[in-house]
C-alpha cells in the first residue's frame, strides 16, 4: 500500500489514527478537575505537536541517516516563517501559497548553506551551521529590518495589499475560506473536546511528511545515507562521491524546517527573529535524540514530549501545588511545595534536563528504545517446560 510494506503501512495507519484522534487522546481528564492541568487537547498545543514533529522528522533525515549534526536548522524555520508572512501580506491570506513559498525559499537557502558547510564534517560542520544560523538571526534582528521588522517581528496589517483577496480581503488565515482558528467544541458530560481546522490541516501535512520520510528511509538513497553515516571515508576510497547525497539530505531537511516555519506562520501570522536563535536549533536536536535518532517515529515522540513539558509543566505554579498537597498538614504541605517548586513552572527545563540525562544514560536509543524494550518484555514467552527434560542424562 502506497509503496510501503505491510509493517510500514501498519505504522502509518496507526500514526494517522492517533493523530486524528488527538483531541480525545490528549484530554483524558474532565474539565474543571485538578488533573485537567495535564490535558493537552487544546488547539494551540496540538498544532505545535504536529508542526514541530515535521521539524524533527526533517532534521532526522539529515542527522539520523547521515550522522551530520546541524546546529543551524532554526535558520530555515525562520526563513520559512518570514516567507509565509510576506506571501500573506502581498498576495492572499490563503495559507496554501504561503506554505509552498516557505518550502521553496527554505530549500534554496539550505542549498547555499549546505553547499558551503558540507565541505567539512564532524564538529567543523556543526560549527559552520551554527555560525550561519547566528548570522541569519542577527541579519533578521537588526540589518534586514525593512524586510523582517527587526525585534518587533513581521506581522500582517490592514494596509497590506493582498492582491488576490482584493476588496474582500480576509482578516484571518484560511484555506479556501475555512479559517485556521475555527474550532468546534464537543461537550460530553464533564469533558470538552476541541476540533480545530488549523490542527487538522497541520496533521494532514505531517502525515504526508512522515510518509515521504518513510519512503526515503526505505529507498536506495536512504541506504546510501546510512552508508555515509557508517563509514564515509570508506565510500570515498571506493570512488563514490558522497557530497551530492549529503547535500540532497541537507536540502530536504531544510525544506522540512521551512515547511514547519510556514505552518507556524499560517496558524499565527507572525514571524520573529527569535525563531532563528541557536536555542531553537538545539531544541530540535533534543527532540530527535530524545525520541530516537535514526528511527521513523522517534522524532515525533521527542517533539511531543518536549512541547508537552514546555507548555504543561511550565504552567504549574505554587498555587496549583498548594491545591494538590492541601490534604497535608500545613508545615508538611509548605515543605513539599518548597521541594517540588524548582522542578515546575519556570524550572520546568530542570525537570526536562534530568529526564534527558536519564534517557541518554539508560536509553541511548531514545524513547523508541524504551518502547522496544517494553515490547520485548511483554512478548517474551515462558520457556518450554519440557526443555530441561530433553537435556542428556549424566
Amino acid at each position: 500500500m502506497f509503496g510501503l510494506d505491510k509493517k510500514d503501512t501498519t505504522l502509518l495507519v496507526i500514526v494517522a489514527l492517533m493523530t486524528f484522534a488527538a483531541p480525545f487522546l490528549l484530554n483524558p481528564f474532565p474539565s474543571g478537575s485538578e488533573l485537567a492541568q495535564f490535558n493537552a487537547g487544546y488547539p494551540d498545543l496540538m498544532q505545535r505537536f504536529v508542526i514541530f514533529g515535521i521539524f524533527a522528522i526533517g532534521f532526522n533525515i539529515l542527522f539520523g541517516l547521515t550522522g551530520y549534526l546541524s546546529f543551524g536548522h532554526a535558520a530555515f524555520l525562520g526563513v520559512g516563517s518570514y516567507s509565509a508572512v510576506w506571501m500573506m501580506k502581498l498576495l492572499t491570506m490563503n495559507v496554501i501559497p504561503a506554505i509552498l513559498l516557505s518550502v521553496i525559499v527554505a530549500g534554496l537557502f539550505s542549498l547555499v548553506i549546505g553547499y558551503i558547510s558540507l565541505r567539512r564534517s564532524g564538529i567543523y560542520f556543526s560549527i559552520l551551521t551554527l555560525a550561519f544560523a547566528q548570522m541569519s538571526f542577527n541579519l533578521a534582528y537588526s540589518v534586514l529590518t525593512p524586510i523582517t521588522n527587526g525585534e518587533t517581528g513581521l506581522q500582517i496589517t490592514l494596509r497590506d495589499p493582498r492582491i488576490l483577496d482584493g476588496v474582500n480581503s480576509a482578516k484571518y488565515t484560511n484555506i479556501f475560506g475555512l479559517q485556521m482558528n475555527e474550532t468546534y467544541t464537543l461537550a460530553m458530560g464533564p469533558w470538552a473536546f476541541q476540533f480545530n481546522a488549523g490542527f487538522y490541516l497541520s496533521a494532514i501535512i505531517m502525515l504526508v511528511a512522515f510518509y515521504i520520510s518513510m519512503r526515503i528511509f526505505r529507498s536506495p538513497f536512504g541506504l546510501m545515507l546510512r552508508a555515509v553515516k557508517t563509514n564515509q571515508q570508506r565510500l570515498n576510497y571506493t570512488g563514490i562521491n558522497t557530497r551530492p547525497y549529503t547535500l540532497a539530505a541537507f536540502v530536504i531537511s531544510g525544506m522540512y524546517a521551512g515547511l514547519a516555519g510556514g505552518l507556524l506562520a499560517s496558524m499565527d501570522p507572525l514571524a520573529g527573529a527569535d525563531r532563528m536563535q541557536w536555542t531553537a536549533s538545539g531544541e530540535v536536536v533534543l527532540m530527535t535524540i530524545l525520541g530516537g535518532a535514526g528511527t521513523l517515529l522517534g522524532p515525533i515522540l521527542g517533539a511531543g514530549f518536549i512541547k508537552y513539558f514546555e507548555n504543561i509543566f511550565s504552567k504549574i505554579n505554587d498555587n496549583v501545588l498548594h491545591q494538590w498537597f492541601s490534604f497535608m498538614p500545613d508545615g508538611l504541605e509548605d515543605f513539599v511545595v518548597f521541594i517540588v517548586h524548582p522542578f515546575v513552572g519556570k524550572g520546568w527545563s530542570l525537570t526536562l534536563g534530568l529526564m534527558f540525562m536519564a534517557v541518554v544514560i539508560f536509553l541511548p536509543g531514545g524513547l523508541m528504545e524504551g518502547g522496544q524494550k517494553l515490547g520485548r518484555l511483554f512478548r517474551r514467552k515462558p520457556k518450554d517446560a519440557g526443555t530441561s527434560a530433553t537435556s542428556p542424562a549424566e
